[in-house]
């Protein structure tokens, strides 16, 4: 089987189709790239699936590419004392640093360094951006924000915050472990998530060490202003 065609089709690998039975189908039905998602399951689930698709390309006798997509910094909100709460448009909605269960009225945000970066009129997008609020007051403790587009918030959602560059490291502690453990797998691509500048990509790049190819995502707007940088320091860009 051979294809030839510039736009390639990536398909994420999840509990409903990592047998070697889905994947084969998959890969016939038009799939280039499998993209193993390094936020959900363990190691263990990732070297499995990586070991089916491998299993796969020797069947077909076609090259198979994966894609390791790392988590990237992830900031979350505390727990609610009911586990939830229902956030109404155009009401006020703090988010601070008092680990006290929230409510309608606030939510704990154990970040402090989200609060040093947001300015008066920054956007906070809360659960995949399900909620949106805008930023009234700010101090080193807390933010006070309008709701702008409401909906329902539970325990350890999480939070981005688009407008702003985050003094954030580009890749946490579990980025810097599932990027190794997927470079002794043998992955060939690596995704970094919330890319900023391309210092984040450089670092990537450095851990890899060449052992796998380094796509950038570009999902906040501070990355479409560095776009041209990040795209020179990439192998690849994916808009996410």
């Amino acid at each position: 089987m051979r294809r030839r065609r510039n736009v390639k089709i990536v398909a994420t690998l999840g509990p409903a189709s990592d047998s070697r039975e889905m994947i084969r189908a998959l890969f016939v039905a038009g799939a280039d790239v499998f993209r193993l998602n390094m936020s959900h399951g363990t190691q263990e689930d990732i070297a499995r699936r990586h070991e089916l698709i491998r299993q796969v390309e020797d069947e077909m006798g076609r090259p198979i590419g994966i894609l390791a997509d790392l988590q990237g910094p992830k900031l979350r909100v505390g727990a609610f004392a009911e586990g939830r709460a229902t956030l109404e448009e155009g009401a006020r909605f703090q988010l601070d640093l008092d680990r006290a269960e929230g409510d309608a009225a606030r939510v704990n945000l154990p970040h402090p360094e989200i609060f040093a970066a947001l300015e008066v009129g920054s956007s906070l997008l809360v659960n995949d951006g399900k909620i949106r609020l805008k930023v009234l007051e700010r101090s080193p403790e807390h933010a006070l924000t309008e709701v702008v587009v409401g909906g329902e918030i539970s325990n350890s959602k999480g939070v981005n915050v688009p407008d702003v560059i985050l003094p954030l490291a580009a890749l946490s502690k579990k980025d810097r472990s599932d990027l190794e453990f997927a470079c002794e797998l043998g992955v060939d691509w690596l995704a970094l998530s919330f890319v900023q500048r391309a210092e984040d990509v450089i670092e990537g790049r450095e851990l890899a060490r060449g052992r796998a190819a380094i796509m950038s995502k570009i999902e906040k707007p501070a990355a479409v202003k560095a776009f041209a940088e990040i795209l020179e320091a990439s192998d690849g860009i994916m808009v996410a």
